[in-house]
Protein backbone atom coordinates (compact mmCIF):
# COMPACT_ATOMS: atom_id res chain seq x y z
CA UNK A 1 0.00 0.00 0.00
CA UNK A 2 2.98 2.54 0.87
CA UNK A 3 4.23 1.62 -2.40
CA UNK A 4 1.32 2.37 -4.45
CA UNK A 5 0.27 5.21 -2.50
CA UNK A 6 4.15 7.00 -3.44
CA UNK A 7 3.37 5.67 -6.90
CA UNK A 8 0.32 7.42 -7.26
CA UNK A 9 1.51 10.88 -5.31
CA UNK A 10 4.17 10.65 -8.08
CA UNK A 11 2.09 10.34 -10.97
CA UNK A 12 0.02 12.72 -9.19
CA UNK A 13 2.60 15.17 -8.68
CA UNK A 14 4.31 14.78 -12.25
CA UNK A 15 2.22 17.22 -14.23
CA UNK A 16 2.88 19.86 -12.15
CA UNK A 17 6.77 19.52 -12.26
CA UNK A 18 6.40 18.98 -16.07
CA UNK A 19 4.54 22.02 -16.69
CA UNK A 20 7.39 23.87 -14.30
CA UNK A 21 10.18 22.96 -16.32
CA UNK A 22 8.41 23.34 -19.40
CA UNK A 23 7.77 27.03 -17.79
CA UNK A 24 11.66 27.57 -17.07
CA UNK A 25 12.44 26.28 -20.31
CA UNK A 26 10.55 28.58 -21.90
CA UNK A 27 11.90 31.56 -20.39
CA UNK A 28 15.51 30.53 -20.83
CA UNK A 29 14.67 30.02 -24.51
CA UNK A 30 13.54 33.59 -24.85
CA UNK A 31 16.91 35.33 -23.38
CA UNK A 32 20.18 34.45 -23.73
CA UNK A 33 22.07 33.00 -21.19
CA UNK A 34 24.34 35.42 -19.17
CA UNK A 35 27.70 35.36 -18.75
CA UNK A 36 27.95 35.36 -15.05
CA UNK A 37 26.27 33.01 -13.13
CA UNK A 38 23.91 34.51 -9.72
CA UNK A 39 26.80 33.96 -7.47
CA UNK A 40 29.04 36.16 -9.44
CA UNK A 41 26.64 39.11 -10.19
CA UNK A 42 25.79 39.37 -6.61
CA UNK A 43 29.71 39.47 -5.55
CA UNK A 44 29.61 42.37 -8.09
CA UNK A 45 29.91 41.23 -11.70
CA UNK A 46 26.30 43.31 -11.96
CA UNK A 47 28.67 46.41 -11.87
CA UNK A 48 29.65 45.26 -15.19
CA UNK A 49 26.37 45.11 -16.72
CA UNK A 50 26.30 48.69 -15.55
CA UNK A 51 29.09 49.73 -16.97
CA UNK A 52 27.72 48.31 -20.17
CA UNK A 53 24.70 50.50 -20.38
CA UNK A 54 26.46 53.14 -19.54
CA UNK A 55 28.69 52.79 -22.43
CA UNK A 56 25.98 51.98 -25.03
CA UNK A 57 23.68 55.31 -23.46
CA UNK A 58 26.74 57.34 -23.95
CA UNK A 59 27.31 55.71 -27.81
CA UNK A 60 23.84 56.53 -28.56
CA UNK A 61 24.38 60.06 -27.76
CA UNK A 62 27.62 60.64 -29.90
CA UNK A 63 26.03 58.76 -32.75
CA UNK A 64 22.59 60.89 -32.67
CA UNK A 65 24.62 63.77 -31.75
CA UNK A 66 27.83 63.80 -34.69
CA UNK A 67 26.14 61.59 -36.95
CA UNK A 68 22.00 61.53 -36.89
CA UNK A 69 21.18 64.72 -36.50
CA UNK A 70 23.49 65.99 -39.45
CA UNK A 71 22.42 63.54 -41.32
CA UNK A 72 18.60 64.70 -41.26
CA UNK A 73 19.39 68.47 -41.84
CA UNK A 74 21.09 66.83 -45.04
CA UNK A 75 18.22 64.62 -46.31
CA UNK A 76 15.68 67.76 -45.34
CA UNK A 77 17.49 69.80 -47.87
CA UNK A 78 18.05 67.14 -50.79
CA UNK A 79 14.78 65.82 -50.53
CA UNK A 80 12.96 69.51 -49.71
CA UNK A 81 10.39 68.41 -46.97
CA UNK A 82 9.48 70.45 -44.14
CA UNK A 83 10.97 70.10 -40.69
CA UNK A 84 7.68 68.80 -39.45
CA UNK A 85 8.02 65.41 -42.05
CA UNK A 86 11.21 64.54 -41.80
CA UNK A 87 10.51 64.61 -37.71
CA UNK A 88 7.46 62.48 -38.31
CA UNK A 89 8.80 60.28 -40.38
CA UNK A 90 12.77 60.43 -40.50
CA UNK A 91 13.29 61.57 -36.94
CA UNK A 92 11.07 59.00 -35.71
CA UNK A 93 12.06 55.96 -37.36
CA UNK A 94 15.49 56.78 -35.83
CA UNK A 95 14.33 57.50 -32.32
CA UNK A 96 11.84 54.55 -32.58
CA UNK A 97 14.47 51.70 -33.57
CA UNK A 98 15.21 50.25 -30.78
CA UNK A 99 11.59 49.56 -30.24
CA UNK A 100 11.10 48.27 -33.76
CA UNK A 101 13.91 45.63 -33.08
CA UNK A 102 12.08 44.61 -29.61
CA UNK A 103 9.29 44.41 -31.13
CA UNK A 104 10.64 42.01 -34.38
CA UNK A 105 12.44 39.84 -31.65
CA UNK A 106 9.72 39.30 -29.40
CA UNK A 107 7.14 38.34 -32.18
CA UNK A 108 9.28 36.34 -34.01
CA UNK A 109 12.06 34.78 -32.11
CA UNK A 110 10.81 34.70 -27.88
CA UNK A 111 7.30 34.62 -28.78
CA UNK A 112 6.70 36.98 -26.36
CA UNK A 113 4.07 39.98 -25.78
CA UNK A 114 7.25 42.49 -25.08
CA UNK A 115 6.82 44.29 -28.27
CA UNK A 116 3.41 46.09 -27.32
CA UNK A 117 4.55 47.05 -23.34
CA UNK A 118 8.12 48.51 -25.02
CA UNK A 119 6.06 50.53 -27.38
CA UNK A 120 3.50 52.02 -25.34
CA UNK A 121 5.57 51.95 -22.60
CA UNK A 122 8.86 54.10 -24.57
CA UNK A 123 5.47 57.07 -25.35
CA UNK A 124 5.16 57.02 -21.62
CA UNK A 125 8.62 57.84 -21.50
CA UNK A 126 9.15 60.30 -23.92
CA UNK A 127 6.35 62.31 -23.17
CA UNK A 128 7.11 62.78 -19.43
CA UNK A 129 10.88 61.85 -18.66
CA UNK A 130 12.55 63.17 -21.93
CA UNK A 131 10.41 66.67 -21.91
CA UNK A 132 10.91 66.88 -18.47
CA UNK A 133 14.76 66.53 -18.78
CA UNK A 134 15.21 68.95 -21.76
CA UNK A 135 13.12 71.74 -20.25
CA UNK A 136 15.21 70.88 -16.74
CA UNK A 137 18.85 70.82 -18.44
CA UNK A 138 17.71 73.42 -20.70
CA UNK A 139 20.17 76.64 -20.81
CA UNK A 140 18.09 78.83 -23.00
CA UNK A 141 14.17 79.66 -22.80
CA UNK A 142 12.27 77.34 -25.03
CA UNK A 143 9.72 78.91 -26.99
CA UNK A 144 6.76 76.50 -26.78
CA UNK A 145 3.04 76.81 -28.63
CA UNK A 146 -0.40 75.11 -28.04
CA UNK A 147 -0.22 73.67 -31.47
CA UNK A 148 2.21 71.14 -31.32
CA UNK A 149 1.27 69.23 -28.15
CA UNK A 150 -3.05 69.95 -29.24
CA UNK A 151 -2.34 68.22 -32.28
CA UNK A 152 0.15 65.04 -31.68
CA UNK A 153 -2.07 64.61 -28.35
CA UNK A 154 -5.19 64.43 -30.24
CA UNK A 155 -3.95 61.54 -33.27
CA UNK A 156 -2.39 59.99 -30.30
CA UNK A 157 -5.19 59.46 -28.64
CA UNK A 158 -7.12 58.55 -31.34
CA UNK A 159 -4.67 55.85 -32.11
CA UNK A 160 -4.72 54.51 -29.26
CA UNK A 161 -8.66 54.15 -29.10
CA UNK A 162 -8.10 52.41 -31.84
CA UNK A 163 -5.42 50.27 -30.36
CA UNK A 164 -7.66 49.08 -27.60
CA UNK A 165 -10.15 48.29 -29.93
CA UNK A 166 -8.31 45.73 -32.26
CA UNK A 167 -6.62 44.21 -28.49
CA UNK A 168 -10.15 43.33 -27.80
CA UNK A 169 -9.88 39.94 -28.79
CA UNK A 170 -5.94 39.75 -27.97
CA UNK A 171 -5.55 39.22 -31.75
CA UNK A 172 -4.19 41.36 -34.44
CA UNK A 173 -5.59 40.79 -38.16
CA UNK A 174 -3.56 41.75 -41.54
CA UNK A 175 -6.57 44.47 -42.10
CA UNK A 176 -5.96 45.93 -38.40
CA UNK A 177 -2.38 46.31 -38.97
CA UNK A 178 -3.39 47.97 -42.36
CA UNK A 179 -5.57 50.74 -40.48
CA UNK A 180 -2.41 51.18 -38.55
CA UNK A 181 -0.24 51.89 -41.23
CA UNK A 182 -2.89 54.29 -42.74
CA UNK A 183 -3.07 56.10 -39.44
CA UNK A 184 0.40 56.30 -39.76
CA UNK A 185 0.66 57.83 -43.68
CA UNK A 186 -2.71 60.06 -42.44
CA UNK A 187 -0.50 61.60 -39.96
CA UNK A 188 2.63 62.30 -42.11
CA UNK A 189 0.21 63.09 -44.97
CA UNK A 190 -1.20 66.08 -42.05
CA UNK A 191 1.88 66.82 -41.23
CA UNK A 192 2.96 67.92 -44.90
CA UNK A 193 0.48 70.90 -44.26
CA UNK A 194 0.99 71.46 -40.36
CA UNK A 195 2.47 75.22 -41.04
CA UNK A 196 -1.26 75.74 -43.49
CA UNK A 197 -3.62 74.40 -40.95
CA UNK A 198 -2.00 75.83 -37.92
CA UNK A 199 -2.03 79.35 -39.48
CA UNK A 200 -5.92 78.66 -40.52
CA UNK A 201 -6.52 77.49 -36.66
CA UNK A 202 -5.39 80.07 -35.04
CA UNK A 203 -6.53 82.92 -37.43
CA UNK A 204 -9.76 81.42 -36.54
CA UNK A 205 -9.54 81.30 -33.31
CA UNK A 206 -8.30 85.24 -32.89
CA UNK A 207 -10.58 86.34 -35.15
CA UNK A 208 -12.55 88.17 -32.42
CA UNK A 209 -10.04 88.78 -29.99
CA UNK A 210 -9.20 92.55 -29.26
CA UNK A 211 -6.16 94.23 -28.10
CA UNK A 212 -6.40 97.63 -25.62
CA UNK A 213 -4.27 100.52 -26.95
CA UNK A 214 -3.33 102.58 -24.28
CA UNK A 215 -2.23 105.68 -26.42
CA UNK A 216 -5.91 106.05 -27.37
CA UNK A 217 -7.66 103.82 -24.75
CA UNK A 218 -10.10 102.22 -27.66
CA UNK A 219 -10.55 98.74 -28.90
CA UNK A 220 -8.59 97.82 -32.29
CA UNK A 221 -9.11 94.13 -34.00
CA UNK A 222 -6.57 92.06 -33.52
CA UNK A 223 -5.28 89.81 -36.34
CA UNK A 224 -2.42 87.85 -36.86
Amino acid sequence: MGRLSWSSRSLLNSPKTNESENNETVKRAQFPEDLFSEEQRKRGAVILHVMGMVYMFVALAIVCDEFFIPALDVITVKLDISEDVAGATFMAAGGSAPELFTSVIGVFISFDDVGIGTIVGSAVFNILFVISMCAIFSKSVLQLTWWPLFRDVSFYSVILIILMHFFRDSIIYWWEALVLLLCYASYVTFMKFNEGVEKMLKKLLNRNKVTRVGSTDHLMPHYK
